[in-house]
């Protein structure tokens, strides 16, 4: 069955995206994601040329809580103990709602790309807002929510930093950022194991896999970017790690999931280089 046609007036896919990103209860925009993704598959959304051009948005829908602090200013906690695994899972569902308003932001800003990449985006604020739903329910078990703990904002300066770019910010938030994740949560989730909490376990088991995915598709878009500038991929991405992010990047590094997010051995090799020169302890995993 075709889906009805959409009235003159109603907004566009851009113009929907902004709205998501701009709603500030996480529930309300979870499902408002879902929506939006149905609505471009069945066609009842489209891009619409009438949609506002983008503008700058210092700060996206958020709650009122988490309070955002410097990254060092975050406490450490042991996983050996429950307010620890809380506040471990706190600090992914900050990650994962922040994601959502990444892929969100990335449909919206971005126009002129083709209309796989605005499938891709939705899609991926779809999954983030299902991770994100995982890890509060996680949370709620244990009897938290999600504001408990503190926060830091160091996803959205990014996106503020890239916000004029798709190729930066393809580079730079799903193959730096978001990447980092592929190498960290393994070892989560070994210490999760350590400390008997199968339940979370299985949750950032679902995580790793399908952020995978999402890796993979900024590796993709990122690619065409650089390519339809006339640009080598490879030495465009490691340049702009030097220009933007300089020793950020360290291992170890999970091998295995790098290669299936779209990272080249060529690529993977230069980023141990990197590290090593800057002596930073550590191997591919």
């Amino acid at each position: 069955m075709n889906a009805a046609p959409r009235p003159p007036s109603a907004p566009g896919v851009h113009a929907s995206a902004l709205q998501a990103l701009r709603l500030r209860d996480p529930v309300d925009k979870c499902a408002c994601v879902a929506r939006l993704l149905q609505a471009w598959h069945l066609g009842g959304l489209e891009i619409h040329p009438g949609d506002p051009e983008p503008v700058r948005i210092e700060v996206p829908g958020r709650p009122q809580r988490p309070a955002l602090v410097r990254p060092q200013d975050l406490p450490r906690r042991g996983l050996h103990t429950e307010e620890g695994r809380k506040a471990l899972l706190h600090a992914i569902a900050h990650i994962e709602f922040n994601a959502i308003n990444l892929a969100l932001d990335a449909v919206y800003r971005f126009r002129n790309m083709p209309s796989g990449y605005i499938s891709d985006w939705l899609q991926v604020a779809a999954e983030e807002a299902r991770h994100f739903g995982l890890v509060a329910r996680r949370l709620a078990e244990l009897g938290a929510d999600y504001g408990d703990f503190p926060a830091h904002n160091g996803l959205w300066e990014m996106a503020l930093k890239t916000d004029t770019d798709p190729m930066q910010r393809m580079a730079l938030v799903p193959r730096v950022l978001e990447a980092r994740g592929l190498d960290v949560t393994p070892g989560m989730i070994r210490r999760l194991e350590a400390a008997g909490d199968q339940a979370s376990v299985a949750v950032l088991q679902v995580i790793q896999r399908e952020e995978v995915g999402h890796v993979a598709i900024g590796s993709r878009w990122f690619r065409f970017l650089a390519r339809k500038r006339g640009l080598d991929p490879e030495t465009t991405f490691l340049d702009l790690l030097e220009q933007h992010m300089p020793g950020r990047v360290r291992p170890p590094f999970a091998l295995e999931a790098r290669l299936a997010a779209g990272f080249s051995r060529g690529e993977m090799s230069a980023l141990e280089k990197r590290a090593a020169a800057q002596g930073c302890p550590g191997a591919v995993g």
